[in-house]
């Protein structure tokens, strides 16, 4: 009951904050020249850290992951992070940048080896599955009343995995060796399948922009499986491929470069850090260039390099990455909902978000991983185990963020986002484990 009076705490404390945030902004903006943009930038950063750490400490020995705890609280402080929504490319391209940097590390939590062997029913569920997935609740959200637009973007954009609270779950559970791959393949789907999702957002996306008709499925399909929008993802595809292909060259680079400084015994030094940072991000640039996808590129790139199971001189990095990861970079992409979403809009979307998170949970998921997995080796003891693994989490969150930058007009599009998220990470989460025993695939 403390560890649940803390979270009450913590909300009441952001309620609180929002509430005079407003005064402090306006005194803020008083500020001379420069000093007030940079008074404004500190302040959001400052809300991100703070409530980003206290969201992790409040989470601990609950029921709710802390990326729940982090989305909602910064909704609460909606107005608080008011700066943000007003510069909307300022969220764009950070999400962009730290999304990079995770889909590179979903590449790294793959072993290179491991993934050979379920590469076909990995490939199988991500991409099969996503459209199966999409083409099922496009009609299921128009059916709830949503116009042709937000429907073919919020399908797209929740057809997207998520491992954020996935992997930590996972790793408490001991499979039997002959379900073991079924782990691998949940992890290997959500990393290769937020590239999916990327691309096909952006798909749907430009059809929209380009005045193309969404009002029915018939016209959606029409409008993606034409040749023009074919060929576009194909180069997406492809070029993404090849750029991520260029990345791990850079990789492979840096691997032998600090394989001759550790033969001289020479440790890791601060700035190997940066480098490390820099590669996917220069990485999702490359693939912008040559018009691939960048999401897909740094994906890639990060599991040819495989650095988390390479050369132990290379775990120090990592570990560090990773903290900065779960510290710094999700806390802020799932509190960057809130400047987007205010507290009576969540409130508003209540019922509605839940049935769309049922829809998406009890009839979307589950079709789409048996059908996908016809042509697999899958068992069915698996498919109905990866039936109830799926969440939806940041690459979907940075993906609503860029789209309602540009449709700003769709309204229901980041609550309803918001909601998935919110229902598929904590009721998830919470039934893997007994899900897992119920079936008998762990130990």
């Amino acid at each position: 009951m403390i560890n649940y009076a803390k979270i009450l705490g913590l909300f009441l404390l952001a309620f609180l904050l929002n509430s005079v945030a407003p005064e402090i902004l306006h005194h803020l903006d008083h500020f001379e020249g420069t000093e007030a943009a940079i008074a404004s930038a500190l302040w959001c950063i400052g809300l991100f850290l703070v409530f980003g750490w206290a969201c992790s400490k409040a989470a601990e020995g609950t029921i709710f992951p802390n990326f729940t705890l982090q989305l909602l609280v910064g909704i609460v402080l909606h107005d608080a992070l008011s700066p943000i929504a007003a510069q909307v490319m300022i969220p764009v391209v950070v999400c962009t940048a730290l999304a990079a940097i995770i889909l590179k590390g979903g590449g790294d939590e793959v072993e290179r080896r491991d993934f050979l062997k379920i590469a076909f029913p990995t490939v199988m569920i991500a991409l099969v599955g996503y459209l199966i997935t999409f083409f099922a609740m496009f009609p299921l959200l128009m059916l709830l009343g949503l116009d042709g637009k937000t429907a073919a973007l919020l399908a797209a954009i929740i057809g997207s995995t998520d491992p954020a609270a996935l992997i930590p779950t996972l790793k408490n559970l001991v499979f039997k060796p002959e379900y073991k791959r079924v782990g691998d393949i949940a992890v290997a789907e959500s990393a290769l399948n937020d590239a999916v999702g990327a691309i096909f957002t952006g798909a749907v996306a430009a059809m929209i922009l380009a005045g193309a008709s969404v009002d029915s499925l018939t016209a959606l399909a029409g409008g993606l499986f034409s040749a023009d929008n074919m060929l576009l993802l194909g180069k997406q595809f492809a070029f993404g491929t090849v750029a991520g292909l260029i990345g791990w060259g850079a990789m492979v680079g840096y691997e032998r470069y600090k394989s001759r400084d550790a033969e001289h015994d020479v440790g890791e030094t601060a700035y190997d850090f940066a480098l490390v940072l820099a590669i996917p991000l220069l990485t999702f640039l490359l693939a912008q260039a040559i018009h691939g996808n960048g999401f897909l590129a740094a994906f890639v790139a990060g599991l040819l390099a495989n650095y988390n199971h390479g050369k132990e001189y290379f775990h120090t990095t990592l570990r560090t990455m990773e903290v900065k990861i779960e510290s710094v970079a999700k806390p802020t992409i799932f509190m960057m909902v809130g400047p987007f979403v205010a507290l009576g809009d969540l409130w508003e979307t209540a019922l509605l978000g839940l049935v769309v998170s049922l829809a998406f949970i009890l009839v979307a998921r589950p079709l789409a991983v048996m059908l996908s997995m016809l042509p697999t080796k899958v068992t069915l003891k698996e498919r109905l185990f990866l039936s109830v693994v799926r969440e939806t989490g940041v690459i979907p969150v940075v993906l609503a963020v860029i789209t309602v930058a540009q449709f700003p007009e769709l309204k229901l599009l980041m609550p309803l986002t918001a909601w998935v998220v919110i229902w598929t990470l904590t009721l998830l989460p919470a039934i893997t484990p007994w899900w897992a025993r119920k079936l008998g695939v762990v130990q």
